[in-house]
């Protein structure tokens, strides 16, 4: 309660954000010891091989040569046999550090159109959460779940939300450029970073022509191969029904997930519900974070927007709770 009423004081008290930047990640080791084959001369075309897919895969030096003598220079196989090997070193690593805690992580939100996914992906230091290759598994991950919420067809009348669970979300395509499901990238992931992960659960929303789904992350910083990837360790969707276009509904809806994020409403409630205190849980009947000297209704009502429904993720929250029972 004491954390949840800091990041209310500091959401109300500036609406800026810490980042999480990517790290260096550290050489892997080899995973044979190798010798030097009849394919790799001191030819300038074998060490500009060797170079590329060093570039293409960003396995260490020692890995792609052994890569390299086993394909007999052939780029194709000898990346194919990198991943298969890393793969193998992931499911294993994963066997063994099965049961650790995983309360660190990160919350990724992607918008497309009129499709928006959350997801969770957790890791066990803040550490790792930092590093860019741990940044581009939760990417794969939003991916995928987009993939699989663009599948679903369907004439809708109404918004539809829908949630998937880890087992779910570990069984879904990793996508047209990438091989197998999410949990083989989730294998390759810890074969690299050595610390238990999991793909924790996902949100997605699908709206039609006359609903808008506000968004905000906490501690936002943006993916740094998808423009449209937002990865933080809160994140908030807040779905509108509006009867028109309105220029101000992404800043609204901002204000809107910040307060989702902040106050922790368990449901909408109604516009006719009393002002509640600080102990309210109906969303409309709180004091808006931002003006505390009114409700969140009151805010609302004037902007020509309903709110109908939000999700609200806060990274690691159900580890806590497993633990403190």
């Amino acid at each position: 309660m004491l954390a949840l009423r800091s990041l209310r004081f500091y959401l109300f008290a500036r609406t800026g954000s810490s980042q999480v930047g990517p790290l260096p990640l550290q050489s892997s080791q080899p995973w044979h010891t190798i010798h030097a084959g009849p394919w790799l001369s001191s030819s300038a075309s074998s060490k500009e091989l060797l170079m590329k897919l060093r570039r293409k895969t960003g396995y260490s030096f020692v890995n792609c040569k052994k890569a390299l003598e086993t394909c007999g220079g052939d780029l194709k196989q000898a990346e194919r046999w990198l991943h298969e090997q890393a793969q193998k070193e992931g499911w294993s690593k994963a066997a063994k550090l099965h049961g650790r805690k995983t309360k660190e992580g990160l919350i990724g939100l992607l918008q497309e159109e009129n499709t928006t996914v959350l997801v969770e992906v957790n890791c066990e230091t803040d550490f790792v959460s930092r590093n860019l290759k741990f940044q581009q598994l939760v990417q794969q991950v939003a991916l995928g779940t987009m993939l699989y919420c663009q599948s679903l067809k369907d004439q809708l009348s109404t918004y539809r939300k829908g949630f998937l669970n880890s087992s779910e979300l570990s069984e879904l395509p990793a996508g047209p450029e990438r091989e197998g499901s999410l949990k083989d990238q989730l294998a390759l992931a810890i074969g690299k970073l050595g610390e238990n992960m999991i793909l924790k659960r996902a949100a997605w929303v699908k709206v039609p022509t006359g609903f808008y789904v506000g968004s905000y992350v906490h501690g936002a910083t943006h993916s740094p191969s998808l423009h449209n990837l937002v990865l933080g360790k809160y994140g908030a969707l807040v779905i509108c029904e509006t009867s028109e276009c309105k220029a101000n509904l992404e800043d609204l809806g901002r204000r809107l997930g910040q307060h989702v994020v902040g106050m922790a409403p368990l449901s909408v409630g109604s516009l006719d519900d009393e002002p509640g205190g600080e102990a309210e849980t109906k969303m409309l009947s709180q004091p808006y974070l931002l003006d505390p000297s009114i409700t969140l209704g009151q805010y609302v009502q004037p902007q020509g927007v309903s709110v109908v429904d939000f999700v609200r993720f806060e990274c690691g929250e159900g580890e806590e709770a497993a633990e403190a029972e």
